[in-house]
């Protein structure tokens, strides 16, 4: 990002004497609030004898996948166990990749939803593109852990979708933590939410503040970048100044002269903007919450005004109405398998919709929850998702389908070449469940997140459980 670069340049420009030394040690820089996340060691882990789905668009029956020092090492039939491999019997059982939710509010609207607890709308401004939703997220949230049973290995926390611009969104790893930056993900990419429609306009039409109508959410919207890209040029021409002045400097070194030059003044620094450039650069994705086809096309107008990518449309009740537009975009539907008409631009959606969603070649169709307790049955909405689209003709069969909980939200959050797949050299994360995971009765038996096992429905009372359930009655039975 330009401050942290800049900010750090500076400070090391005294010390270096040079441009090319702080621009080198300005990249060198340490992240604000990075991750502290460190996989555990574990032992190699030889799973034997499952029906696989790779994620990959294949289905392999009674195969064998070999996790050793964190990642899939392996993915064929009749795998050796190495030396000191734990081997676990899958005869019957499916294996899949670790699910992974795009659209996650746990932590920052934390169970049990008190006011306290409710940490994810700063709707004080209708462009909070400053505010990270990280800085709200309450590791001790007991989601996480019905989550984990449910096989979510990897989730994207949001701010609401009261605000325009809401904030920065954080990729957390599914693992139990006191602080959050223990939890989340090294380098990934952080997005950026966006939400059109009757939320925002309602939030602040009802404070009397706009935008209080759809005109008004656009109007906003275009300000808003308006005034990055103003500020990326400041920042620019500062660069510029700033190498001009180094050179000078440079020439007139030993001559005496360099005393009388002036170096240029930075701009000063802005959270909110800073994170909109970000995003007209392409170094942040965009993820909007948008119902009605039509404020979706809009929104891709938009994207189109100020040359950025919307990585997926979130909810988009009616995002089938505009399939072959969002493949030909390269823009995902992160969707629900049956939920509409809780208000009317909610109105007009169909169970067909995941299905139509996935039909157009270069497609990118996923299921997300926007729920603590939906996420804990993400299989089954895929499964919902994929039932309506049978009856509607259409040939969805489990490998294909797992893809939109697996490889496509991976696809959607930058992370296509790290995870959301079975495929050697990737992060070691699966869920080993009873049966077929898209029958009403799967229930996830072993997770494993980067190798190593994370929840054992056998095995709960090892389980770690959240300080805020300690002693609560039912805390030790079984999600």
């Amino acid at each position: 990002m330009i401050s942290q670069a800049v900010n750090n340049m500076n400070i090391k420009r005294s010390l270096c004497g040079s441009l090319l030394c702080a621009v080198a040690s300005a990249a060198l820089a340490a992240e604000p609030y990075p991750s502290t996340y460190k996989a555990p060691a574990s032992p190699p882990t030889l799973i034997r004898h499952a029906t696989v789905l790779t994620g990959t668009g294949a289905r392999l029956d009674n195969a064998d996948v070999l996790l050793a020092d964190g990642l899939v090492r392996a993915v064929a039939a009749g795998l050796s166990a190495p030396d000191g491999a734990k081997v676990i019997d899958a005869t019957g059982r499916w294996v899949t990749p670790g699910l992974i939710d795009v659209h996650s509010h746990m932590g920052v609207a934390a169970v049990p939803y008190t006011k306290s607890l409710d940490d994810a709308n700063e709707d004080t401004d209708p462009v909070s593109a400053q505010v990270w939703a990280e800085h709200s997220i309450w590791p001790q949230d007991p989601a996480f852990a019905t989550a984990l049973a449910g096989g979510i290995t990897t989730l994207q926390i949001l701010p609401g979708s009261a605000d325009l611009i809401g904030g920065r969104s954080v990729i957390l790893k599914n693992v139990p933590a006191v602080t959050y930056q223990a939890m989340k993900l090294p380098d990934a990419r952080y997005g950026v939410k966006m939400a059109c429609g009757e939320n925002p306009k309602g939030v602040f039409g009802s404070k009397h503040q706009a935008p209080s109508t759809r005109m008004g959410n656009v109007a906003g919207f275009r300000q808003a970048f308006i005034e990055a890209q103003t500020y990326q040029r400041e920042w620019e021409k500062y660069q510029r100044d700033l190498a001009a002045y180094e050179s000078e400097k440079g020439s007139k070194s030993g001559k005496g002269k360099e005393k009388d030059l002036q170096p240029p003044t930075p701009p000063k620094r802005n959270l909110k903007l800073e994170t909109l450039v970000g995003v007209l650069k392409g170094e942040t994705p965009v993820h909007v919450h948008c119902y009605r086809a039509d404020e979706m096309a809009t929104m891709l107008d938009l994207a189109d005004e100020f040359n950025f990518r919307i990585a997926a449309f979130h909810h988009g009740v009616e995002a089938y109405k505009i399939a072959d537009r969002l493949a030909e975009k390269g823009v995902c539907g992160a969707l629900w398998a049956d939920w509409w008409g809780f208000k009317l631009e909610a109105y007009d959606g169909i169970q067909e919709n995941v299905a139509i969603v996935d039909r157009p070649a270069n497609s990118c169709a996923m299921l997300h929850s926007d729920s603590a307790g939906t996420i804990q049955r993400l299989n089954q909405e895929a499964a919902k998702a994929m039932a309506r689209g049978v009856h509607a003709g259409l040939n969805i069969p489990p490998e294909r389908a797992i893809r939109w909980i697996t490889s496509n939200p991976a696809k959607a959050l930058g992370l296509s070449d790290r995870t959301g797949s079975l495929e050697v050299g990737k992060m070691g994360d699966l869920v080993v469940w009873n049966r077929d995971p898209f029958s009403v009765y799967a229930r996830a038996d072993l997770v494993f997140i980067d190798g190593a096992l994370r929840f054992d429905r056998q095995h709960p009372r090892e389980e770690p459980s959240s300080d805020f359930m300690l002693g609560q009655p039912g805390a030790t039975e079984q999600p």
